[in-house]
């Protein structure tokens, strides 16, 4: 992608700014917030037990609060998900990145797969996008496309590449494949090992929309200086 197609502010509203390591301490997850709203990215996707404490931080700056459900390992029950997703809206977040149940799509139970989706759509109508996370590391490309197609039938905004802690993370591959696989109105996310800005603009071309991102300040003081050299 041409670097004069896109400049700074429009590529920190392609960002979700990852706060979800498990040792993050409080101060810490302060300090990325702090950073978020500094560089006036689309949102921080912070950890459950985060969420009352980011959307205090982030109050009044435009940036929203993500967290995630059923993470990492979407193993939880349809149940708990959806009570993951009630206390997590109801304590300030915009954005819900929903693990699905990897074991049973890779089992062929897509009605499970697709009902569990369904279930946290339900419980965001009206509150903000909710993103499938797939976790293409563990997945054939006919699990990803059918996890496309009961992703889009469930009615949710967002297919995500990967949480960022399995064996491998986005790849351009993917993203293509869950571009066509998709409609039109339903958005790609890359996660996982897109730390640079010439890598992000790859997925870009790719067709990916948004990004989840842990070195947000490299990536768009990078850009910003080689606009301002070009």
């Amino acid at each position: 992608m041409d670097l004069t197609s896109i400049d700074v502010p429009q590529l920190a509203k392609m960002i979700d700014h990852s706060l979800l390591r498990p040792e993050l301490t409080t101060d810490e997850v302060l300090r990325g917030c702090a950073l978020a709203a500094s560089y006036d990215v689309a949102s921080v996707c912070v950890r459950p037990a985060d969420v009352a404490l980011a959307a205090k931080a982030l109050a009044g700056t435009g940036v929203a609060v993500g967290t995630v459900i059923g993470f990492p390992h979407g193993g939880s029950t349809t149940a708990v998900k959806v009570h993951e997703a009630e206390v997590a809206l109801s304590q300030g977040a915009a954005e819900l990145d929903m693990v699905l149940t990897i074991g049973l799509l890779r089992s062929g139970d897509d009605r499970a797969v697709g009902q569990d989706i369904e279930a946290v759509v339900e419980v965001a109508a009206g509150a903000g996008p909710v993103k499938v996370i797939f976790e293409n590391a563990y997945l054939t490309d006919e699990e990803k496309i059918r996890a496309c197609r009961l992703s889009a039938l469930a009615g949710a905004d967002f297919v995500k590449t990967s949480t960022g802690f399995a064996p491998g993370g986005a790849t351009l591959e993917d993203v293509r494949l869950m571009r066509a696989n998709t409609p039109a109105h339903m958005k790609v996310k890359a996660a996982g090992g897109v730390r640079t800005l010439d890598r992000m603009l790859e997925f870009v071309a790719a067709g990916a929309e948004r990004f989840g991102a842990t070195t947000t300040a490299t990536i768009l003081d990078d850009l910003a200086a080689r606009r301002a050299a070009a």
